[in-house]
Order: structure tokens, then C-alpha cells, then sequence
């Protein structure tokens, strides 16, 4: 339910910055973009703290869009069942915010926007989590899934951001210690939930050191 919830919000908002500017559906950046994605100095000098999440929920034209929606419906399939939904919904914004961190560190000036650092987090949680469970995630689908878009986002950092996709994996593969850990590890359950919520913590606390300190 969670994964298709927040699938539906993506698609609104895709379809309200369609009827704001039709170009939008192409790709083209529009005022929405202005208005929502994630920039420093846009954040800095209006104290506009929400772009660190509008900007996840915001794409760049519908083959964005549905290249990051495909995904988190694959990753959500096999992750919400196995975590619960407030778990998965903890991980997701844990890697969201991830994602952002990453884009303030590394590409402050740029204009970003898009699902994927919350993708690549629910990516970088089930690599972890395939590893902890005794599984070689280089072998499976999972991992070839992970390095062949890490591997992509460095080909096409012109035109992808490595912060984002680099920032969201490290986040969700954080959580993964917490949330994916075996039985065997004793790890409590209020941990799991703690552990999410505390990545969500420092990386706002980090995004905020970042744009405070340029």
C-alpha cells in the first residue's frame, strides 16, 4: 500500500506540473522545477527547507518518471512486505533525504530533482540486506541491478546526479544494518525503527550544516 501511495503521489504531482506547462511531459524545466526542486542557494535564500522533499517527488519528464516509478513498484514488492509499512516508509524518506544530502554536498548548484536517491537507497537497503543474510549480493539481481546504475550514473554525471543516487544508497544501506539484520544478531525490534529515523535526523542535520556553512 505505502509503495503505491507514494507512486501515486509522484504521478500527481508529474501531472500537476503537466497542466502548470505541457513542456514539462518532454523533460523541459519549467516554473514547477523553479518552484520545488532542490538547489542551495534556492534553499539559502529563502529559507525554502520542503525542497529537501518536494524535489524527490518532482521528475524531469515522463521517461524519468516512469524509469523511477518502475522501480520503486519492483523494490516495493519485494521491501514492504519483508519490512512493514512504516518501516518501509521510514527507509524510503531515510534515503529521500539521503539523496538530498548528497545533491547539497556535491552538486549544490545544480537544479535537481526525481525519485531515484530514494530508489537507489531501497537498491543500497536490499544489497545490504542480501550480504547480512549470508547471500554474495553480487550474485543476484539485486546487485546487478545496484552496479549497473551506479555504473550508468558516473558514465552520465553531466546529465544524472551522482550526489543524489551516491547520498541515497549510502542512507538506505545504513538502515539496512538496523532493519535487514538477521534474528541471530539480536538486533530490538524498536531499533529497527530508530535506526531510519536517526539516518533522517543527521541527513537534514547535514543538508543544514551544508547550505549554512556556504
Amino acid at each position: 500500500m505505502v509503495t503505491m501511495v507514494i507512486i501515486a503521489i509522484n504521478v500527481v504531482v508529474f501531472l500537476y506540473a503537466a497542466v502548470r506547462d505541457s513542456s514539462s511531459i518532454a523533460g523541459q524545466f519549467t516554473q514547477v522545477h523553479i518552484d520545488l526542486a532542490l538547489n542551495e542557494r534556492l534553499v539559502a535564500n529563502g529559507n525554502e527547507w520542503y525542497r529537501l522533499v518536494t524535489s524527490g517527488f518532482l521528475h524531469y519528464g515522463i521517461i524519468h518518471l516512469g524509469f523511477n516509478m518502475y522501480l520503486l513498484y519492483l523494490l516495493g514488492q519485494m521491501l514492504e512486505p519483508t519490512l512493514g509499512r512504516v518501516r518501509f516508509l521510514l527507509v524510503y524518506f531515510a534515503s529521500l533525504l539521503g539523496g538530498s544530502m548528497g545533491v547539497l554536498l556535491l552538486e549544490p548548484d545544480a537544479l535537481t530533482a526525481g525519485a531515484s536517491g530514494a530508489v537507489f537507497g531501497l537498491m543500497g537497503l536490499a544489497f545490504v540486506g542480501s550480504y547480512l543474510h549470508g547471500a554474495n549480493p553480487l550474485n543476484t539481481s539485486i546487485g546487478t541491478l545496484l552496479m549497473m546504475n551506479l555504473f550508468l550514473t558516473f558514465m552520465l554525471r553531466d546529465r544524472i546526479s551522482v550526489g543524489g543516487h551516491v547520498g541515497g544508497a549510502i542512507a538506505g544501506a545504513v538502515c539496512a544494518l538496523f532493519v535487514m539484520a538477521p534474528a541471530h544478531r539480536g538486533v530490538p525490534r524498536w531499533a529497527t525503527y530508530l535506526a531510519p529515523a536517526a539516518v533522517i535526523f543527521l541527513c537534514v542535520a547535514i543538508s543544514v550544516a551544508s547550505v549554512n556553512g556556504a
